[in-house]
């Protein structure tokens, strides 16, 4: 049986007001792959965090666009989740983890986000190419 791969994106002005657009793309492809509520429910609250951390600052204090592209697999499978955007260079990994161990007033602010991120995806990388970040995400189903 071949393996069928499928891709599909939306790109967008990366404004807060965007998000829902951004949201019912993802959902719409995860709904036609009958993917679970629970894993659904991560997966938006991951695309929401990533999306709006875009929105604020990449372009921050002008606007741009952002590019997300949708990708299944199928041995096992799986999704794959690029958000791509010409702003300013940041690597959300490269800032370490709070620690959560710690009273929310004891911590830094900042990075909570991408913590909570990490912990509902199965892998997660970033890249800067061609004056571009790219950051994908990938969650088996």
């Amino acid at each position: 049986m071949e393996n069928q791969n499928s891709k599909n994106s939306i790109t967008m002005e990366a404004t807060t007001e965007n998000l829902y657009q951004a949201m019912d793309f993802v959902d719409a492809q995860l709904e036609a792959l009958e993917c679970s509520p629970a894993t659904q429910m991560r997966i938006d609250l991951v695309v929401e965090e990533l999306f709006v951390n875009v929105a604020h600052y990449a372009y921050a204090p002008g606007t741009g666009s952002i590019t997300i592209e949708f990708e299944t697999e199928n041995d096992p499978k799986a999704v794959n989740i690029t958000f791509e955007d010409a702003g300013i260079p940041y690597d959300p990994l490269a800032k370490e983890d709070p620690d959560v161990t710690l009273a929310a007033q004891d911590r830094q602010i900042g990075g909570l986000g991408i913590y909570m991120t990490k912990k509902n995806v199965d892998d997660i990388s970033y890249e800067r190419r061609d004056g571009k970040n790219i950051l994908k995400i990938k969650k088996y189903l």
